[in-house]
């Protein structure tokens, strides 16, 4: 049969680009958002304050979704539920087109049954990611009480557990003037440490670099090899490091203590008209084709990995080709 695989031509050939960072941005959040603002029948007049598009239900933003990817080139890329308790919206556009995207979901672990939705979210609804936000939600990483939680997580090979960290802006509730009251001391990257180790069989993904605790994030990684690193955004968390600090620095560094294998390259894409952030891409790819990364590091980088660690048989902790 012939290779209906989608690739896009880089400076290393045609690879197979997946996208581990999308935000879902559902009908469900945009309700959420308008009953915040105490709009909860106006949610058009919200979409028209913030200039975007809305979409018509979950199944008709997947498609958007699927493609505006065709339009750039990507194979795949994760879908996130931006709120809690939307898994289900994510899951639904994941059902109708399951081989483009895998379903992502925000989960906070102080809602009721928390264990019991996480179940649900991995076995009925077939998601593959789940979402922490520590600062946003105000719990440690390190409670008991996400204990059932991560050992859910462990008995399935296919599933990530991704925990933000460091600085957290919500550019939506800023530019509708919600309140955004979250506790920083919660997000430091060094508080995941004790987690990894306890949990060896979980594949940890920490966001942008760690978001401003990236030498928090290094020593994390060093010391934890099932923790790894998206690159997703435009890092503007680098203007909080030492002068003259730049991406490229950052790439360069995380290479060297994380090694290709544990980077995932992400466009932290959401709403349209904007779309797939192909800005974010041709930066990244600028800056490893300048760092000498060859093609199978690119490989990894911009899809394989995400790949991998969401595949039945993904291995956690290091590359499965490595005894």
């Amino acid at each position: 049969m012939p290779d209906t695989t989608i690739h896009m031509n880089t400076p290393w050939g045609d690879i197979e680009v997946a996208d581990a960072h999308v935000h879902f941005f559902s009908p469900t959040f945009f309700k959420v958002l308008a009953q915040q603002k105490g709009q909860a029948e106006q949610v058009g007049e919200l979409m028209a304050q913030l200039g975007w598009e809305a979409a018509i239900n979950n199944v008709a933003l997947g498609a958007g979704w699927m493609k505006e990817l065709d339009r750039h080139g990507v194979a795949r890329s994760v879908l996130m539920s931006s709120i809690p308790d939307d898994e289900a919206s994510a899951a639904e556009a994941v059902r109708a087109f399951p081989n483009r995207f895998v379903g992502y979901f925000m989960f906070n672990p102080k809602t009721p049954d928390a264990p019991g939705r996480a179940a649900r979210a991995f076995d009925d609804l077939g998601m593959q990611g789940l979402c922490l936000f520590p600062a946003m939600h105000r719990f440690s990483v390190q409670d008991d009480a996400l204990e059932p939680v991560f050992a859910l997580a462990e008995k399935r090979r296919n599933v990530v557990v991704f925990v933000h960290t460091g600085v957290l802006t919500v550019g939506v509730r800023k530019k509708l003037g919600l309140p955004s009251k979250f506790d920083m001391s919660l997000s430091n990257p060094i508080d995941l440490h004790r987690v990894a180790m306890d949990h060896p069989g979980i594949n940890f993904v920490i966001p942008h670099f760690g978001a401003g605790y990236f030498r928090e994030a290094l020593m994390l990684g060093d010391l934890a090899p099932n923790v790894h690193m998206d690159t997703s955004g435009t890092n503007s968390w680098i203007k909080y490091s030492l002068p003259g600090i730049t991406l490229k620095d950052v790439f360069r560094k995380a290479l060297e203590v994380y090694g290709p294998k544990r980077l995932l390259f992400g466009s932290d894409s959401s709403y349209f008209p904007r779309g797939w952030n192909r800005a974010v891409f041709d930066e990244q790819v600028a800056i490893l084709r300048e760092l000498g990364v060859d093609e199978e590091a690119a490989q990894a980088v911009f899809g394989g990995n995400l790949k991998r660690l969401t595949a039945a048989d993904g291995v956690a902790g290091q590359d499965p080709s490595v005894d």
